[in-house]
C-alpha cells in the first residue's frame, strides 16, 4: 500500500507503490522550481468531480510498453489537498516499482513516479464504488524528467515534433477497432498438452447444438455484416457499451456487428488528436471488457481468434491539419487528395514493413494478415478499394473529411506507439517527397500472380516485422520521438517473450500433420 516513508532497508516487494517522498527526497526543491507545472484549472475541475460525484476512490492508470493499462487506487484526499500545488501529488507524484512493469526498468533502478494528469479525470464508468479514473505520466524520480519508455510520453513528443516541422500543427486519428464477444474461452499449455476453445451462442458452428432450445439465427461464416436482430444478438450489449463510453466523454459515431460469425463487433469513435485518441482507445477497450464481463461474456481484441473466418483489425484513419485547415484535400487530385497526402502515403508504404512491428505487434496478427479475408497485405493505395493497405474513403467531398486509412493495424497494438509511428512515417514521406506510385483500383485478391508479384507486401510474420524495424527505424528517431533504447527494448521483448516463446511450443495442428511420421 502507499505510505509516506520507507524505513526498511530491504527492497520493496514487486508491485509495491510508495509516496513520492520516499524516492524523491532532495529533489522536492526541483519540483517547486517548476520542473513539473501543475494545471490549476484542470485540478479544480477534478476536485469538483470528486465532490459532485461523492468519489470514494481514485484509480491511477498508466500504460505498460506492450499496451495494457496498469493501475492502483488511492483515496481522494491527496488530490484534494492542494493548498500548495507545488508540494502536492500533482507535482511530487506517487512512487511505484518500475521493474514489475513489462518493458520498463531493471530491478536495480526500479523506483519510478506517476504524475496524475488532471485533464484526463473522469468518473470511472464500470466501478461499483464511486471511483475517479485519472491517467498518469511516468517520470524518473532522480532526473525529474519524463520516462523515455512511457508510451504516452512518446505520443506527446510526436505531436510536438509535428509542430516543429512546419508541415502541420495537428494530426488526427480515427481508429476502427474490431473485437469479439464470446460466451466461453478456455486455453492451456503444459509440457505435454496444449489447446484452446472459444464459443459463442451465435457461432455458426452451433447450428446443430442442443441448446434446449436452439433458436437458430446464427450468422453464417463471413455473413455477420450486418443483419438486424435476432441474427445480431449483441445489439443491446453494444448499446450499453457506447452509453458507458459517452459518460466518459468519448464521442461515439456508430456501432454494429462485423463480418465474422461468433460475435464480431465494431464501435467507431469520432477522430481526435493523437494522444487524446490513444487515451480514448484504452478507455474504449477497458469499458468493452468490463461491460462484457458484467453481462457474463468476454471481449477480446486478439486479431485472429477463429480459424477460417475474418479476424479483427484496427483501420487507422489519419489526416494533417494546419491553422484549422485540412491539408489532405485537393479538388483536382486523385480521390480528392492533395500532393501532400500522396507523399504521406508514400511514407506509409515505404516504411510499411517496419511499421508492422508496432501496428500488428503479435504473432497472432499475421494469422489475420493473409489474402482473402479483407485484411490488406499489399502496400499500395487506392480510393474505395478495401484490398489496398492505404485506402482513400470517398463517402463525401467535404475537405474536412479527406483522410488516409491505413488498414493493416490491429487493436493488439499499443495505440500511443502505433499512432506515433504512423505519423512519423507519413511525415518522412512528406519531407522526402516519397512517390507512392500509381494507385491500384482493381481487386488485389483477384489480380494475376504476375502482377501481384510486383506489389510490395507487409511481412508474413512478427519476426519479419521486427527484422524490418531493426533495419528501418531512423525515421522514428527524428525529433527524439522514439529513442534507440525504446526500439531496442521493443525488439528484444517481442523476440524473446513472443516469437521465441511460440516457436518453442508444439502446435495442436502439428499433431494432425506429423504424429504418424
Amino acid at each position: 500500500m502507499a505510505r509516506t516513508a520507507v524505513k526498511s532497508k530491504t527492497a520493496p516487494k514487486a508491485g509495491r507503490t510508495r509516496s513520492a517522498g520516499s524516492v524523491n527526497g532532495a529533489h522536492a526543491a526541483a519540483n517547486r522550481a517548476g520542473a513539473i507545472r501543475p494545471n490549476a484549472a484542470a485540478i479544480e475541475r477534478t476536485k469538483k468531480l470528486i465532490r459532485d460525484n461523492k468519489i470514494q476512490i481514485v484509480d491511477l492508470k498508466f500504460n505498460d510498453l506492450p499496451g495494457l493499462w496498469q493501475h492502483f487506487s488511492i483515496t481522494p484526499k491527496p488530490l484534494l489537498d492542494t493548498a500548495d500545488l507545488n508540494s502536492s501529488i500533482w507535482v511530487d507524484g506517487i512512487g511505484f516499482d518500475g521493474s514489475s512493469i513489462r518493458g520498463f526498468q531493471k530491478i536495480n533502478e526500479s523506483d519510478m513516479i506517476l504524475i496524475p494528469d488532471p485533464t484526463t479525470a473522469v468518473v470511472d464508468p464500470v466501478c461499483e464504488v464511486p471511483t475517479l479514473s485519472v491517467l498518469c505520466d511516468i517520470y524518473d524520480p532522480l532526473t525529474r524528467k519524463p520516462y523515455s519508455r512511457d508510451p504516452r510520453y512518446i505520443a506527446k513528443k510526436a505531436e510536438e515534433y509535428l509542430k516543429t516541422t512546419g508541415i502541420a500543427d495537428t494530426v488526427y486519428f480515427g481508429p476502427e477497432a474490431e473485437f469479439f464477444l464470446f460466451n466461453d474461452i478456455r486455453f492451456d499449455q503444459t509440457e505435454n498438452s496444449g489447446y484452446y476453445f472459444v464459443d459463442s451462442v451465435e457461432g455458426e458452428w452451433n447450428t446443430g447444438r442442443d441448446e434446449k432450445p436452439n433458436l437458430g439465427y446464427k450468422p453464417r461464416y463471413k455473413e455477420g455484416y450486418f443483419p438486424v436482430p435476432p441474427h445480431d444478438s449483441l445489439q443491446d450489449i453494444r448499446s450499453k457499451i457506447i452509453l458507458k463510453m459517452i459518460e466518459t466523454g468519448i464521442d461515439v459515431e456508430v456501432h454494429h456487428h462485423e463480418v465474422a460469425t461468433g460475435g464480431q463487433c465494431e464501435i467507431d469513435m469520432r477522430f481526435d488528436k493523437l494522444t487524446k485518441m490513444a487515451d480514448s482507445l484504452l478507455m474504449y477497450k477497458y469499458i468493452i471488457k468490463n461491460v462484457a464481463r458484467q453481462n457474463n461474456m468476454v471481449a477480446t481484441f486478439m486479431p485472429k481468434p477463429l480459424f477460417n473466418d475474418n479476424g479483427s483489425g484496427m483501420h487507422c484513419h489519419q489526416s494533417l491539419w494546419k491553422e484549422g485547415k485540412p491539408l489532405f484535400y485537393d479538388a483536382k487530385g486523385y480521390g480528392l487528395i492533395s500532393q501532400l497526402a500522396k507523399w504521406y502515403i508514400g511514407g506509409l508504404i515505404k516504411h510499411g514493413p517496419a511499421l508492422m512491428a508496432f501496428c500488428a505487434p503479435t504473432t497472432n496478427s499475421y494469422k489475420r494478415l493473409v489474402p482473402g479475408f479483407e485484411a490488406p497485405v499489399n502496400l499500395v493505395y487506392s480510393q474505395r478499394n478495401r484490398s489496398a493497405a492505404c485506402r482513400i474513403p470517398v463517402y463525401t467531398a467535404n475537405p474536412k473529411s479527406k483522410r488516409v486509412e491505413f488498414r493493416p493495424p490491429d487493436a493488439a497494438a499499443n495505440p500511443y506507439l502505433a499512432f506515433s509511428a504512423l505519423m512519423m512515417a507519413g511525415l518522412d514521406g512528406i519531407q522526402n517527397r516519397i512517390d507512392p506510385g500509381q494507385p491500384v483500383d482493381e481487386d488485389l485478391f483477384e489480380m494475376s500472380p504476375e502482377k501481384l508479384a510486383k506489389i510490395p507486401t507487409v511481412p508474413a510474420s512478427l519476426e519479419g516485422a521486427l527484422n524490418a524495424l531493426e533495419k528501418d527505424h531512423d525515421f522514428l528517431l527524428k525529433g527524439g520521438v522514439f529513442t534507440k533504447d525504446v526500439i531496442d527494448v521493443w525488439i528484444e521483448y517481442k523476440r524473446t517473450k513472443e516469437v521465441d516463446a511460440l516457436r518453442l511450443r508444439p502446435h495442436p495442428w502439428e499433431f494432425y500433420l506429423y504424429f504418424d511420421a
